[in-house]
């Protein structure tokens, strides 16, 4: 081999080299679903919502409005099959395969109490550690802790408020009892209006909840029970043949979406007797694991009615203006002004694969985003226009980052910049997603980085080293 070929051959392997590595680093691709990582991205990144609200002089009413490809009024079911009864419908990431999951909305309400949700929404509440997220906290350790787990028997890390943490960012240092009882007092939550379409709806109401040192229900129990006798491995219940017509759905249905709305698709005092084990089950007999009782306390606050027709779902929400619960409720007065943000979950989705909107002014009779008006009656005339909102994918993004240098914005959050004013809902749904991937964007990065430098390294060395005449 003469000497002079020695330079080519050398640059074309450097050349070849630094190629190969673009390729092997950009062609496979990052943005996929990684169950093993809690990650799914949803084909769709935002999705419309309307709302509008009035009141009279008692209660308050929330109307809302958003498209869904068929309505998921089941949750989790207990399937016959083997001779024996099998759970369908466990949290997954993205959508149930089986099409168990229940359609939702949910609203978040403050009154100034809490001043970064009237800027920056349900991010506010993202703390870390929390269930579903790639960095989630163990149910051991979240079970062994003081507070959490062995006084409020969590079983993982849900939404929090910073200030009830010692360090925002660490989600295991609980501020003492004492500090925390007077957050509370002082407004120091936000409200949680949670309307579901089979754990509550089908007996007209929906969950009235909290958001403080975790998310929780108000005082009393919630309008659900578990329908599973642990020791004898079979359900508590069936449905009443005489007043539901059977004594359990048929799996076929469930699945395939045929049971309809106006069905007996729900056990409930009226609708079911104990379990009979010597009924002749058979094989696809199916029972929800959810019974259905009215709920008490101050989480019966939320009336609710709901109906799926035509691609869209339409829920009404009402409570009373002054709940008498200053503790678990925001109380609403005739010219108040407040901020409100909306979520929902469709297509068979839970957990954090829901869609989010930024925070709304929400003003009784005065000027806001979102007005209420005033009526009188018993129930809204619902005259008014729609107020639309889009929703978007939030991703693995959490307060701590976004406070955190990592987050380019986190001076604009320490200035209390509303994060409107910066960013669209498209530009937070990208930003989001992108969150899911972070470790392997950067990492893709710096690779595809070395690769540039040795495509230069390749083409300076052919051009140093290249014969001359």
């Amino acid at each position: 081999m003469s000497s002079s070929s020695t330079p080519v051959l050398a640059a074309t392997a450097l050349f070849a080299g630094a190629f190969g590595l673009i390729w092997a680093s950009n062609g496979t691709g990052i943005i996929r679903a990684d169950h093993d990582r809690h990650v799914d991205i949803p084909g769709t990144l935002t999705v419309p919502l309307q709302v509008r609200a009035a009141y009279n002089g008692e209660k308050i009413f929330f109307q809302y409005r958003w498209p869904a490809e068929r309505p998921r009024i089941f949750h989790d079911v207990l399937r016959y099959q083997g001779g024996e009864w099998r759970r369908y419908g466990d949290p997954v990431p993205g959508p149930n395969p089986h099409g168990l999951h229940e359609d939702r909305v949910a609203m978040l309400v403050d009154d100034g109490s809490v001043p970064e949700f009237g800027r920056y929404g349900g991010y506010v509440a993202i703390g870390a550690g929390l269930a579903e997220l790639s960095t989630q906290a163990g149910a051991e350790e979240v079970g062994a802790h003081p507070r959490l787990g062995k006084e409020l028997k969590e079983e993982a890390v849900t939404k929090y408020l910073p200030a009830t943490r010692t360090i925002p960012a660490d989600w295991t240092t609980t501020v003492d009892g004492e500090r925390m009882a007077t957050l509370r007092k002082s407004g120091y939550f936000l409200d949680l209006w949670h309307w579901r379409a089979n754990r509550g709806a089908p007996i007209g109401v929906a969950d009235d909840q909290a958001v403080h040192e975790i998310r929780g229900g108000d005082a009393g129990r919630s309008a659900w029970s578990t329908n599973w006798d642990g020791e004898r491995k079979q359900p508590r219940w069936m449905f009443d043949p005489e007043k539901a017509g059977h004594a359990a759905l048929r799996w076929e249905e469930v699945e395939g979406g045929a049971v309809a709305q106006d069905s007996v698709y729900y056990l409930h005092a009226g609708t079911m007797i104990p379990y009979d084990a010597d009924h002749p089950w058979q094989e696809g007999d199916t029972l929800p694991r959810r019974a259905l009782r009215d709920p008490t306390g101050s989480r019966a606050d939320i009336g609710a009615s709901g109906r799926w027709a035509d691609g869209h779902w339409t829920v009404t929400l009402s409570r009373a203006l002054d709940t008498g619960n200053p503790l678990d409720d925001k109380i609403f007065h005739d010219g108040g002004s407040y901020s409100v943000a909306f979520a929902i979950h469709r297509h068979a989705t839970g957990g954090r694969w829901h869609y989010v909107s930024l925070p709304l002014s929400l003003g009784l009779s005065r000027e806001a985003e979102l007005q209420a008006v005033r009526f009188a009656g018993d129930a809204p005339p619902w005259q008014q226009e729609w107020k639309a909102v889009k929703l978007f994918y939030p991703g693995q993004v959490t307060w701590p980052l976004l406070t955190s240098e990592e987050h380019a914005g986190s001076a604009q959050i320490r200035r209390g910049v509303p994060v409107k004013r910066y960013h669209t809902e498209e530009q937070l749904a990208s930003y989001g997603v992108e969150m899911e991937f972070r470790e392997r964007i950067v990492g893709q990065w710096r690779l595809t980085l070395l690769a540039g430098l040795l495509l230069f390294a390749a083409a300076g060395f052919a051009l140093v080293r290249a014969p001359r005449n």
